[in-house]
């Protein structure tokens, strides 16, 4: 059995609960885990149980192997066991069981040297021995053990080709009590001997042949003596213990302790017997039953250990007399602690009540740590004072581009990202949502769309660089006809008609040349060629129907083409049912359904990410990324320290104003001429003008030297203001620049890691995802100039996963509720469901719906008003382009109810060109 932490890993029961459903429901289903055989009721707890047996943890219990994990060490033990069992003499086996049954020993290393000293040099039929004959060992089988009678019948090894003549075969009852004595480990060796010395036995032995048994003899000298020994092959011999031996590769200590170990088990109790396992036991013979003598030794063995426990603890505690006066105190003292521990029990009663009290009402008074699970937020009536929204703002289900269509508007969405993402490498230039949505409704041939032909033309180059198995489209189709008939219709078109068709369109389409110059001229053929070898029925479910379109015209193809044509009607209208007339794709492709086109794309886009340009620009965007956070760290870094010398600048400021403050203070007291009144009534008349004068004319003399000091000084501290303002405006332009650094930085790893992973802005409270996919990949937000850019120009809402809507319903029937009053009835979306804000006024009730305090929320708005100086002029100026697109052709209407050619050609997708394609073939 393995062991994890020196402990061994017991299986796990079927819980009660579903034994009882073993009963009541048979059939029900359940997690089965092969190897161990054990049952789990729910997948999670299979999961788990599977999860900690694949830990590297686990140790064999055998060889001693750690860090491996349950399956491993099992797998090592069971080798283990085989090689053993197989090594391990077949004969020697049931008397061995027999022997360690019902023994008590204390350790399993003093049962095996009893067991190996026991039978070392006792030998049964049929086992594979070494014989010594005249110094030279011989591999041999033994035939027959003749056991002591007298020693009248005791002779020496001689060689013989037949039995020896003072020797009989044994009848039953005494091949049966060969060896009986030993197999009694009670016995004790010395009497063992005694009463049954091995050494007397004589066994008949057959020399194996050397060429057949691959054992050759032993300490060979010369080659010479080769035909002498050979001689002794298939010859029989009477020989004793003494000249015999076994292989320590079958018989030794080690391989005789994991032999016992492994057949072998015991209780933990004191004085418990080993004993051999059920299985092992009745395979061998071994009897199971203890008989009432052992039984009773057992006990007694148990009882003694017991009592001399007790014994050994009572001398520890002192003599009899002390001890019983110590009982009497101990059952005293037992007594009033017992009353004292339920006269405390009782207190700690009512004082545990008094504290789960005070604790519930700190519970009530405990303030929430915000931001918390957003379920847990409650809009209090303070909130709703402030003027918080209730009710989210509805997101439009049918501005979305195919409406409530979940699959279409994903392969929409995919299918424009992939194209504007990895435009560089597709070498495409960048269009916006709105063109890429209005090339799909284009439903006429003359004049062709551009936009879809390069999107095509660019993804089938793609497409002739990754693998793809030659005409798997048409080998799917005949498959299918090979099922269900050739007769079998689709749109009219028998499944024959169509891999006729199909076979004689596009064959050469990795070689065709669609240069940009030609306009791709031949793209529709190529892509019938690569939907070919690129598509099937697995893959590619509406593969038969997209081809049945492309490949046939309706009847009524003339009407057709009129309805599809006219202002208005979008390309997905329905078409005929029925298709009889074969045409090519150059003029089916037109009036195929805009959620076919799209199908085709999507599908075109997921088999190019396999290509190797793509993977090629997915590493190098991941290098740029890693270079990036390197600037950013060293950016920040910059900041830092510039910020650190601004706030350093301005407090030597602040304390130079002080000082100068403090210094002009002292020098406005030290001018203050100071008169001693002692002097002036002790000072004669004409002596005392004469001198007054000279210090009047001294005073003026130290007040113009002081001025002139001031006007130095401030002249000295008006240049380092004028320096520290420069400096300080220096130092704020280098923060900017930092800012806007990182700003550009910030761009820059969006562009980069929409390359690698699209990931959504954030989840609102019901997991509802928030799309935008503006500047990623070769797309930008900001133009030549600064000026603001767009790809979606809108915020996508994306209903929950499966995943999330699980955790929604462990949530109860609060959540439900919830949703409907904040959601609304029309709000609430389904798993996977789109919707779209295309407005900015209800993206900003929106932002005003989401609660900070919940953490998904939190984040959200967090992340949305990083980018809301990117997010709101770019559907603004969406919107100003949707309205004057929306005017002009009111002053161009005339009274024709078709768009003629040249209204066409002003409108954006028609106008737009791909700067960036490659007119290499």
């Amino acid at each position: 059995m393995p062991t994890c932490r020196r402990k061994r890993v017991l299986l796990t029961e079927p819980s009660q609960a579903l034994l009882d459903a073993l009963k009541s429901d048979p059939n029900k289903e359940v997690y089965y885990l092969a190897q161990t055989g054990e049952i789990f009721e729910t997948y999670e707890t299979y999961a788990a149980r599977m999860s900690f047996y694949r830990r590297k943890q686990f140790q064999c219990e055998v060889t001693g192997k750690s860090g491996l994990d349950y399956f491993q060490a099992l797998e090592s033990e069971q080798h283990e066991a085989r090689t053993m069992h197989s090594r391990f003499p077949e004969p020697l086996k049931a008397a061995v069981l027999k022997g360690v049954q019902w023994q008590v020993v204390g350790r399993l290393d003093h049962l095996v040297e009893a067991v190996y000293e026991r039978f070392k040099d006792r030998y049964y039929p049929d086992e594979r021995v070494f014989v010594d004959v005249q110094g030279d060992k011989y591999f041999a089988r033994i035939i027959q053990v003749f056991p002591p009678r007298s020693q009248a019948q005791a002779s020496t090894s001689r060689l013989s080709g037949q039995a020896s003549s003072s020797s009989s075969p044994l009848s039953d009852e005494e091949a049966q009590s060969i060896h009986k004595i030993a197999e009694d480990l009670k016995i004790s060796l010395q009497d063992a001997v005694a009463r049954d010395d091995p050494a007397k036995y004589y066994y008949k032995v057959q020399i194996l042949e050397e060429d057949k048994q691959g054992v050759g003899k032993f300490n060979e000298k010369a080659k010479g003596k080769e035909a002498t020994k050979c001689k002794h092959n298939g010859s029989l011999m009477d020989v004793r213990s003494t000249a015999m031996s076994r292989d320590r590769l079958s018989f030794s200590k080690s391989i005789l302790r994991r032999f016992i170990r492994e057949c072998v088990d015991r209780d933990a109790a004191v004085a418990s017997p080993w004993t051999v396992k059920p299985a092992i036991a009745t395979r061998y013979g071994v009897d199971t039953v203890m008989p009432a003598a052992i039984r009773k030794s057992v006990a007694d063995l148990k009882k003694g250990e017991s009592d001399k426990r007790r014994k050994a603890w009572e001398d520890k505690e002192g003599p009899p007399t002390k001890r019983q006066k110590k009982l009497a105190a101990a059952e005293e003292e037992k007594e009033r602690k017992e009353k004292e521990a339920q006269d405390k029990a009782e207190k700690a009663l009512k004082a545990k009540e008094e504290n789960e009290r005070l604790a519930a009402e700190k519970k009530k008074k405990k303030p929430i740590r915000y931001p918390t699970e957003d379920f847990d937020v409650v809009i209090g009536d303070k909130e709703k004072k402030q003027g918080m929204k209730l009710r989210r703002p509805l997101a439009s289900r049918s501005s979305m581009p195919f409406g409530t269509d979940r699959m279409a508007n994903e392969n929409f969405l995919m299918s424009w990202n992939f194209l504007v993402v990895y435009g560089n490498p597709l070498h495409m230039s960048s269009f916006t949502m709105d063109e890429y949505e209005q090339a799909l409704q284009h439903a006429t041939v003359d004049p062709p769309c551009n936009l879809i032909a390069e999107a095509h033309s660019t993804l089938i180059y793609n497409l002739r660089t990754v693998p793809f198995i030659r005409h798997s489209a048409v080998l799917s189709l005949v498959a299918l006809k090979a099922k269900v008939g050739k007769h079998v219709e689709v749109l009219g078109v028998t499944l024959e008609d169509l891999i006729d068709a199909v076979g004689d369109v596009g064959n050469n389409w990795e070689r065709a040349p669609l240069r940009h110059a030609e306009g791709r001229d031949g793209w529709e053929e190529s892509l019938i060629g690569c939907l070919k070898d690129h598509a099937s029925l697995e893959n590619f479910p509406h593969l038969r129907e997209i081809l049945v379109r492309l490949l046939f015209a309706p009847a009524q193809e003339a009407s057709t083409e009129d309805a599809a044509s006219a202002p208005g009607t979008p390309a997905s209208s329905p078409a005929p049912t029925r298709y009889s007339v074969r045409s090519t794709p150059r003029e089916r492709y037109p009036f195929l359904p805009s959620a076919d086109k799209v199908l085709i794309l999507a599908f075109l886009c997921s088999q190019a990410v396999s290509s190797k340009a793509i993977h090629a620009h997915m590493e190098s965007c991941e290098e740029q990324l890693t270079e990036l956070r390197k600037q950013k760290i060293e950016v920040n870094r910059a900041k830092k320290q510039f910020n650190e010398e601004i706030a350093a600048l301005l407090g030597d400021g602040k304390e130079g104003e002080k000082n100068g403050g403090e210094k002009k203070a002292n020098g406005a007291a030290e001018n203050v001429p100071v008169q001693d009144s002692s002097d002036l009534s002790d000072a004669p008349g004409s002596d005392g003008e004469t001198e007054t004068g000279s210090s009047a004319v001294g005073a003026r003399m130290s007040a113009r030297r002081s001025a002139a000091t001031e006007r130095q000084l401030a002249r000295v501290r008006l240049a380092s203001q004028k320096q520290a303002l420069a400096e300080s405006r220096r130092l704020d332009e280098e923060v900017n620049k930092c800012e806007r650094r990182l700003e550009q930085i910030e761009r820059d790893f969006r562009k980069l890691l929409g390359a690698v992973r699209v990931k959504p802005l954030g989840r609102d409270r019901f997991y509802n995802r928030v799309w935008w996919f503006d500047g990623m990949g070769s797309a930008s937000l900001l133009g030549t100039g600064g000026s603001v850019q767009y790809g979606g120009g809108r915020i996508f809402l994306q209903g929950p996963s499966e995943f999330d809507v699980e955790i929604l319903q462990r949530r109860g029937a609060e959540v439900e509720l919830r949703r409907r009053t904040e959601e609304g009835e029309e709000g609430m979306l389904g798993v996977g469901e789109w919707a779209v804000f295309d407005e900015i006024e209800t993206v900003d009730e929106y932002v005003a719906w989401l609660n900070p305090k919940g953490v998904r929320e939190s984040a959200l708005k967090n992340t949305l008003a990083k980018w809301w100086p990117h997010i709101g002029p770019g559907m603004r100026r969406r919107t100003a382009d949707l309205t004057s697109k929306a005017i002009a052709p009111e002053a161009r209407r005339s009274t024709r109810t078709k768009h003629s050619g040249s209204d066409l050609l002003r409108e954006p997708y028609m106008q737009w060109t791909n700067r960036r394609a490659v007119n290499a073939s």
